[in-house]
Formats: C-alpha cells, structure tokens, sequence
C-alpha cells in the first residue's frame, strides 16, 4: 500500500471519534446550559416551563433520557475504538481522534439546533435573557458547531496525511 492510503487494519475508525463528539456536545449541552447555567431544559419553550414542581419535574426526567442517549452515543464510540485498537501495529494522529470528536461534537450542535431549537422550539440556548434575544444565542450556537464540525473535518483530514 502507498502511505497515503493505509491499510484496513491501520486506518482510524472515524465512526468512534463522531459518536465520542455526539456524547460529549450533549453532554456539554446538558451539563453547562441545562445544570450549571439553567438557561433551558429540554421542553421549556415547548409549553412546559421550570416555573412549577410539575414542570420542572418533567424537564427534570426529559433531561435524564436526554442524558442516557449522550452516554449511549460515548459508549458506542468507545466500543468501536476499542476493536479497532486490538488491531496489532497501529499508529495513528492525535489530529484523526481530535477532529473526528470535533466532528461529533459540531454535528451534535447543528442536529439539536435546528431540531429542539428551530424547527420544535422545545427549548432555546439562554432563555435567560429577554425572549427577543433567544434568536441570537440559537443562531451563535448553530454558528459554533459548523464552525467545530469543519475545523474537525480539517484536522481530521490533516491526521490522514500524517498517519498515512
């Protein structure tokens, strides 16, 4: 084989790096805008805001299943990098894992943007400030995961010239 196409068994699995990046941008997502910073959960736009017990208690349980699939996403990433790796003589670029993760996480951004955000309007990014301004923080936060999604894309591009 020519160093610019490895062989099967050398080549990064970049289905792990992607699923790596879906878990950890939910995860993200969850973790800082959900917990730490409260500006939304899962249905508070979609007529379920977290201004009662019963309400928050929905969102509450919502943002537990939202969880399970961001782990779901990691675990599956982590299976399919550890068959790769029990491959003998691999060597692969840091860039391949890190921009595949990019990739994920920027993918993650867009999906759950357009979809919770835009099209279902179950939630906004910071419904923390006036309602007039959630429109910015969606379209800032859609802006950072192209932004992710094809920088992760560059770099993983330039770890496949590197690992050959």
């Amino acid at each position: 084989m020519t160093s610019h196409q490895p062989s099967p068994e050398r080549s990064f699995p970049l289905s792990a790096g992607i699923f790596f990046g879906l878990g950890l941008g939910g995860f993200f997502d969850g973790i800082v805008l959900h917990q730490i910073l409260q500006w939304h959960h899962i249905a508070t736009s979609a007529g379920y805001p977290a201004d009662t017990y019963e309400n928050l208690k929905l969102n509450t349980l919502l943002d537990g299943l939202f969880h399970t699939v961001t782990y779901v996403f990691v675990v599956i990433g982590l299976i399919i990098l550890w068959r790769a790796a029990h491959r003998r003589h691999l060597w692969w670029s840091g860039r391949l894992l890190l921009g595949s993760l990019l990739m994920g996480f920027g993918l993650f951004n867009l999906v759950e943007g357009l979809i919770n955000h835009q099209i279902l309007g179950l939630h906004h990014v910071n419904e923390t400030v006036p309602q007039d301004g959630w429109v910015y923080w969606d379209i800032g936060f859609l802006i950072w995961g192209a932004v992710m999604l094809i920088g992760g894309w560059a770099l993983y591009r330039s770890g496949k010239r590197v690992t050959g």
